[in-house]
């Protein structure tokens, strides 16, 4: 069986229903021998057993469909791949019957992000980078693949005329890579307009957007002309904690092939345990996000108006500068946060070290709500004049909103804001 391909009958991934719906059952209830599990099982074996050696030459040289060896492909690992599929492409293939969907997992974000930069690029070849990514990916493309002379230039996607005189510059570029918002300064990108602007100069580029901010019930860049779409499963596609993970989807069969080979030379594999956490996860993706939306909405109001802070940055606030490219391209603008107190580095420790409610951690998109310092953490390992001029200062402190009760939030905000 194909790995993640989007197909209704093989892989059970209701595309004509809703995103909540598809979120519940997608790759479920897959048959086996006897009864059929309520929920996904885990297939925590690292090896399958042939029922004769025929069969075994045959799944190895993929004549017939089956499992051989979990690093190749596990059906607990497939299910997570056939749901992100399913969430990431179901609208597409509702217009478009004949498109089909493609999702490879990973043991982490950052194994989703170098394999398919890998799997996408050779010696000689420019990658276009996005202002303000990930602070991994960043360094990765800086460190790694400047070591096998893969050129790597950023572009400020957020600029349009930018991002036009990049591509002229570098007509040969093989990718485009960035994240709408971004992190942590939640900078959104117009992925129509760029995807369009890029593949006028070159229709060869492929255009690589880390939604893992949005996640796909919030943005789902491929309806919006994205070749690969790459998440930390992490984040809010778990949503508790438990798990590091990545995914990348794509509606192309050949950047499918290129990013597995990668995988499976290089065992990015995620454990079936974990991708079984993740699927739990995103049974309840969509009434997470909801809340997730509303509570940083409020959050984020309330510090607006807060003497002690000079500055918020969130795209649901109407002052927020990508306010209605959110609006237009985003179902809800998320629940991420960042804003400067007044008194830099030294005010937002004390914020963060007397605060209650919030833990005070690294990561993001947990059902609890995490607060933490990107210039000393998440982003250390940046340059500090690229921090810099992405906006990350010392002063910056970053909020991922969970789903408590609103006003326990608010509370908690003001009482710390008052020990500053």
């Amino acid at each position: 069986m194909s790995k993640g391909k989007l197909s209704s009958q093989e892989n059970f991934l209701h595309i004509n229903q809703g995103f909540s719906t598809r979120s519940l059952h997608a790759g479920e209830h897959q048959p086996l021998p006897g009864q059929i599990p309520h929920t996904g099982a885990i297939f925590q074996s690292s090896t399958f057993i042939f029922s004769n050696a025929k069969e075994g030459a045959d799944i190895f040289s993929g004549e017939k469909s089956g499992y051989a060896y979990t690093r190749l492909g596990n059906p607990t690992v497939k299910t997570l791949e056939a749901k992100l599929s399913a969430l990431e492409a179901g609208e597409l293939t509702k217009k478009h019957p004949d498109t089909e969907a493609f999702s490879i997992a990973f043991s982490t974000g950052m194994a989703s992000v170098s394999s398919t930069l890998l799997a996408l690029s050779d010696a000689q070849d420019t990658i276009l980078l996005g202002t303000g990514s990930y602070g991994a990916t960043e360094h990765f493309s800086r460190t790694v693949l400047s070591r096998f002379n893969v050129n790597v230039v950023e572009v400020d996607t957020f600029d349009l005329n930018q991002v036009e005189n990049a591509i002229k510059k570098h007509p040969k570029a093989k990718v485009i890579l960035f994240e709408t918002p971004t992190n942590p300064m939640l900078a959104v990108t117009d992925i129509a307009l760029l995807t369009k602007l890029v593949k006028g100069v070159n229709p060869d580029i492929k255009v690589i957007v880390d939604n893992t901010f949005a996640t796909p019930y919030l943005q789902r860049p491929l309806e919006l002309g994205a070749d690969v779409v790459l998440h930390s499963t992490t984040k809010y596609l778990c949503g508790h904690g438990t798990v590091v993970g990545g995914i990348a989807t794509t509606t192309s069969k050949e950047i499918y092939g290129k990013i597995l080979a990668v995988v499976k030379d290089i065992g990015t594999t995620p454990s079936p345990f974990d991708a079984w956490l993740v699927n739990l996860g995103i049974k309840t993706l969509s009434l997470r996000m909801e809340k997730h939306c509303e509570n940083a909405l409020a959050v984020a109001k309330f510090l607006s108006t807060h003497a002690k802070v000079e500055s918020v940055r969130y795209p649901g606030l109407e002052t927020d500068p990508y306010y209605q490219l959110a609006r237009r391209q985003m179902k809800k603008p998320g629940g991420i946060i960042c804003f400067n107190i007044a008194g830099g580095l030294e005010s937002g420790r004390r914020l963060m070290d007397h605060i209650e409610v919030f833990s005070l951690a690294v990561s993001l998109g947990c059902i609890d709500s995490l607060i933490q310092h990107p210039a000393s953490m998440t982003h250390a390992c940046m340059l500090k004049e690229k921090r810099e001029k992405a906006g990350i200062t010392d002063g910056l402190v970053r909020i991922s909103v969970g789903i408590e009760d609103t006003n326990d939030l608010l509370n908690a905000l003001n009482d710390a804001l008052a020990k500053v």
